[in-house]
């Protein structure tokens, strides 16, 4: 049995658009095609895991609890679209702006894979069969080393070219036809085996 796969999506920027230390439903503007993209993938078989590194809360601009309540407001939010998140993982450490026990080092905190893998524990996922969408090199780089299959760079917030392996996209319905034209190729691979199997017999 093929193991599950997942779509992994940064927030800032990817679900809802940047502005800058988001901490209130008000500020809330979802990017644009993000609902159809996640049905999409759903219907695909993908597990939906938002990966966020989130220094506002290391800086002491919110808490934890602040941080809490706003994604329970996103997921409200995107349930009354019929998407339901399989998981939400985010990182409250900075090792530089850090305020008090903050001010740290870790693997959650991309470019580190910690989130990534985190996913692939609890949801027994196929890392090598999964994706990210992400709007910073530093995404880029968490699924690079996580050895996920393709990574999808949003243009506009990074000043220069990212190293490492992406595509660099404009609009998240790119995402979403290169899912549909992956499904589609896999299909007519699949349907080719079964005809040289069944000429086998």
């Amino acid at each position: 049995m093929n193991q599950p796969r997942a779509l992994f999506l940064d927030r800032d920027g990817v679900v809802n658009e940047e502005v800058g230390y988001l901490h209130r439903a008000e500020e809330v503007r979802f990017v644009s095609g993000i609902f159809s993209l996640c049905r999409t993938a759903v219907s695909l078989g993908y597990r939906l895991i938002v990966v966020t590194n989130q220094a506002g809360i290391a800086r002491g601009f919110y808490t934890e609890a602040d941080f809490q309540t706003l994604m329970d407001w996103i997921r409200e939010a995107l349930r009354a679209e019929g998407i339901e998140l399989d998981a939400v993982y985010h990182c409250p450490y900075h090792p530089e702006h850090g305020v008090g026990p903050y001010k740290r080092e870790h693997e959650d905190r991309k470019p580190g894979t910690g989130m990534l893998r985190r996913g692939a524990r609890e949801f027994g996922l196929s890392l090598a069969d999964s994706i990210m969408i992400g709007d910073r090199c530093s995404d880029i780089a968490a699924a690079n080393a996580a050895g996920l299959r393709q990574a999808f760079l949003i243009h506009g917030t990074e000043p220069s070219p990212c190293t490492g392996n992406y595509l660099k996209i404009e609009t998240l319905t790119e995402v979403e036809q290169w899912l549909l034209a992956q499904e589609a190729a896999n299909k007519v691979a699949q349907d080719a085996t079964n005809k040289a199997d069944a000429r086998s017999y």
